[in-house]
């Protein structure tokens, strides 16, 4: 049975790495709210496959990675209270799901990365980018309101006074204004970048899984306000990798002067 429900979202698991590709060029892949429910249901299928170890997403073609939410669907799906309330919540937790999935995810960005695709990519651990990608947010060109989730996942990634600067201008940043910010961790030549996000990825999955995992966890709660701040879980996540058998494997592939082969328990 497919994992996505609609063909403008494609599922494909290549060995340790799941691939979610929105594929949506002819609008380049602006978001329906069918692809964000498809995105959710991905995202919850790779976090259940143990052989599953790192997610990149990507858009479809070499136009865009995302270029926002499709916006021919706010006179019915963002015209009232309800509706888009009901939107909001459906994008939120897709976006939400990323974030909080147990493994490293990869943003691969080529072209046009904007509004929501800027909420995706930062949803994401790691974003590489194009040298000819494009970074922004249109939402004061439109009128909108933007979620707090949505803004404070980006001043968590490029502090509070670049994404005021984002938010104001609602300009388009180059590749490089992104990574100068910290919005983009890389930026490749766009020939490299498919070559250099599978070697990337590969590099992460063949770390130990469990080790990988703490540490998304216990960078979450860094940045997460104190009151809220799970130091139990933070113990718990540590605790359970002194306590597997990689790092049985870690220590002896070390004194045997070999490659570890961990199996993330």
């Amino acid at each position: 049975m497919p994992i996505s429900t609609t063909d403008k979202m494609i599922a494909e698991k290549d060995g340790a790495i799941g691939w979610i590709t929105f594929n949506n060029p002819e609008r380049r892949n602006a978001v329906s709210m069918a692809m964000w429910e498809a995105l959710y249901a991905i995202v919850s299928d790779y976090a259940a496959d143990d052989a599953i170890r790192v997610i990149v997403v990507k858009g479809a073609g070499d136009k865009a990675f995302v270029s926002g939410a499709d916006i021919s669907e706010f006179e019915q799906r963002r015209s009232s209270p309800e509706t888009t309330r009901i939107y909001g919540e459906t994008s939120g937790r897709a976006s939400e799901a990323l974030r909080q999935v147990g493994k490293p995810t990869i943003a691969m960005i080529r072209g046009f990365c904007i509004g929501g695709g800027v909420s995706v990519a930062t949803s994401c651990d790691l974003r590489i980018a194009e040298e000819g990608a494009r970074f922004g947010v249109p939402a004061a060109r439109l009128g909108l309101g933007y979620e707090f989730a949505g803004v404070r996942k980006l001043v968590d990634i490029v502090g509070p006074s670049y994404a005021k600067e984002i938010f104001y201008t609602a300009r388009h940043f180059s590749a490089i204004e992104a990574q100068a910010m910290g919005l983009v961790n890389r930026v490749v030549p766009a020939d490299r970048l498919e070559a250099f996000v599978r070697e990337y990825a590969g590099m992460i999955a063949e770390n130990a899984p469990l080790t990988v995992a703490s540490i998304k966890t216990l960078v979450g709660q860094v940045v997460e306000d104190d009151a809220r701040r799970d130091m139990n879980l933070c113990k718990a996540v540590v605790d359970r990798c002194f306590q597997s058998l990689d790092y049985v494997e870690g220590r002896t592939a070390f004194m045997e002067k070999r490659k570890p082969v961990f199996r993330g328990r």
